[in-house]
């Protein structure tokens, strides 16, 4: 089964915790803190391996996490990091967080990589709370929580050439017999239900990749036929072959094909236009093809190239692909999304508007209780060791600077009302 859109869990691993620990040797009484830091917890992190060309693998594993990091330990010593979680992807594959539709990276090189779900830093420990106000703390960081989020994977074919028509137009032949790929081929339609790709070498020692869609039909943008599952693999082609059936034994116009296809992909994404097409007129030995081509040439409004061929005998295929081969040669890459980052030749500095996130919100329940959430104060929460009365002090007073308390008493909160962050309950004390 060919598997090119999944969508999966991905979870960063929490930061060790931090140790409250004091040396306890020999003629040291007053030995001072020595609890060590928690190690970073482990992050998410997808590889491109160019063995793989799908990805089936996702459809029976759908949930990967990460490694905690080790606790911090006595004497001062720091946890261990954990390794990184590598996940391999096949090239080609872009990545979406599936919440904001932001793509966080498109992965198209061998053994590139992308950080998906980033993990915790360590929790500190008691010895990095010493002042001289305050030389033997009781207080220690629990890890931070790792990053955790649901992405979209999309798999975008690498070929330079894709074949697109109608169904039964002898896009399969025509891959069959200019590679060694060995697609379905037969005389119905939907014979091809995945793209199939076949690696292409012209008689002067040029090569491309050439992928053969399923066939597309009217009104495939909206998701009709089988050939709407795989547009998204025409994105990366730098030229687009357009077979049309110059038989015309099925009873369709050669020209209103070509018209319906390119409207289809142009409503699918409009910035497949901008490629370069080349249009293969096949099936030349059957009879009526040649008034047919004759037809479709009086009508074509734009300057494309046409090669009539027949796939079955071979006819016209050298001259094909050397056009091909010519085409791709003055043809840059189409950049599906825009490069993060400075490029290459020019310094840039890209600044985007980003609403800040409030650190925290109130809201009330039915019962009368106050509900304060937000990532800014839950993160400080899950990292507040409250076994320690020194840790929770601690933690009070980062709500009373962040205004939390403030904003409870704005909001009516008085002696005794029940707060309840995350699945905890605390009492209000004014």
């Amino acid at each position: 089964m060919f598997v090119d859109r999944v969508k999966v869990y991905v979870k960063g691993g929490d930061g060790g915790n931090g140790m409250v620990a004091f040396r306890r040797e020999k003629y040291e009484p007053m030995g001072g803190p020595a609890g060590g830091d928690g190690g970073r917890g482990a992050s998410v992190i997808f590889q491109v391996d160019e063995g793989l060309r799908t990805l089936m693998d996702f459809r029976y594993q759908r949930h990967f996490k990460a490694k905690r990091g080790e606790n911090g330990m006595s004497k001062g010593q720091h946890g261990k990091s954990a390794e990184d979680l590598i996940v391999k992807v096949p090239p080609g594959t872009v990545v979406i967080d599936e919440q904001t539709g932001e793509v966080i990276s498109d992965l198209v090189q061998h053994e590139q990589k992308a950080v998906i779900a980033k993990g915790g830093r360590g929790g500190r420990g008691n010895i990095r709370f010493a002042t001289p106000a305050n030389p033997a703390p009781e207080i220690a960081e629990n890890g931070e929580p790792g990053q955790e989020r649901e992405v979209i994977l999309e798999l975008k074919l690498l070929a330079d050439v894709g074949l697109v028509g109608f169904p039964n137009v002898g896009k399969s032949t025509l891959l069959s017999v200019v590679s060694a790929a060995k697609p379905k081929i037969a005389d119905y339609h939907f014979t091809t239900i995945k793209p199939n790709l076949g690696v292409v070498q012209t008689d002067d020692d040029r090569s491309f990749v050439i992928a053969d869609l399923p066939g597309l039909i009217e009104g495939a943008h909206e998701g009709i036929g089988l050939g709407h599952q795989f547009l998204r693999h025409v994105e990366r082609t730098r030229v687009i072959v357009h077979v049309l059936d110059m038989s015309a034994t099925e009873g369709r116009d050669p020209y209103e094909d070509y018209l319906t296809i390119n409207e289809e992909l142009e409503k699918y994404n409009l910035r497949l236009m901008e490629r370069p097409q080349i249009i293969v007129a096949n099936k030349m030995d059957m009879p009526g093809a040649s008034d047919n081509l004759e037809h479709v040439k009086s009508r074509l409004e734009q300057d494309y190239p046409i090669y009539p061929i027949s796939a079955l005998t071979r006819q016209g295929l050298r001259e094909l692909l050397f056009g091909i081969a010519d085409k791709l040669e003055e043809t840059p890459e189409f950049p599906l999304h825009e490069p993060v980052g400075e490029s290459e030749e020019v310094n840039r500095v890209v600044y985007k508007h980003e609403e800040t996130e409030d650190p925290f919100t109130i809201t009330r329940e039915s019962d009368g209780s106050y509900v304060v959430s937000g990532a800014k104060v839950e993160r400080l929460f899950k990292m507040t060791d409250f076994s320690r009365e020194e840790s929770i002090r601690r933690f009070a007073r980062q709500l009373r600077s962040m205004g939390v308390d403030d904003a409870l008493r704005q909001r009516g909160a008085k002696d005794g009302d029940t707060v309840r962050l995350l699945d905890y309950e605390f009492e209000f004390l004014d």
